[in-house]
């Protein structure tokens, strides 16, 4: 049985048997992957949602400029896909790469209507989660409205210092709205 970390979120208010628990394995692909693999591609149908169970992706779209822009970040135990296209297995202008070695569970959209329809103890977990998720991406664009850029990185590097310490310059800078010359710099200057 593969392993199903999210079963044990403290969103979870069903105490699964261990039938049920492979039941629900059967739905998922357990996959590992090397770093910076293409998980979702621009152009393509959206199919599959992503569980990490270790390591790290990043979601993001390429500009008129052809530059890439991280609208997101999933790490252990988060979910990931475009979760507009994801239910109505439509194109997506988005990609998916892994930032480091990673493992996740893989469920296809099919799969995933199936396994909440079969559990739907699962239905509230998931609820949860994705509203949460939409919070955060709320106050997100809050602080990216209403910080200047220093203000900006200083929130997150205090509010997640595992993303400044984990996540490539390069990245972090990118999801921020700062070029990696910029970022360096604020490093720098908040360092000393």
């Amino acid at each position: 049985m593969q392993t199903l970390n999210f079963l044990n979120s403290p969103l979870i208010t069903h105490n699964f048997s261990n039938e049920e628990k492979e039941h629900i394995s059967t739905y998922f692909t357990f996959e590992k992957h090397p770093k910076k693999a293409t998980l979702l591609h621009g152009g393509k149908i959206c199919k599959n949602l992503y569980f990490v169970n270790k390591g790290c992706l990043h979601l993001y779209f390429i500009d008129q400029n052809g530059t890439q822009r991280t609208t997101q970040f999933a790490l252990e135990n988060w979910w990931l896909t475009d979760f507009l296209n994801f239910p109505l297995q439509t194109t997506t202008e988005f990609y998916i790469d892994t930032v480091e070695r990673s493992e996740v569970l893989r469920i296809t959209t099919d799969q995933y209507n199936q396994l909440l329809s079969d559990h739907p103890h699962l239905e509230p977990y998931f609820r949860k989660t994705f509203e949460i998720g939409y919070g955060a991406a709320l106050q997100r664009i809050k602080y990216m409205q209403s910080y200047t850029k220093e203000e900006m990185y200083l929130y997150f590097a205090e509010a997640f210092p595992h993303f400044v310490n984990r996540v490539p310059q390069y990245l972090l800078a990118s999801f921020l709205g700062l070029t990696p010359e910029y970022l360096s710099e604020l490093k720098k200057k908040n360092i000393s």
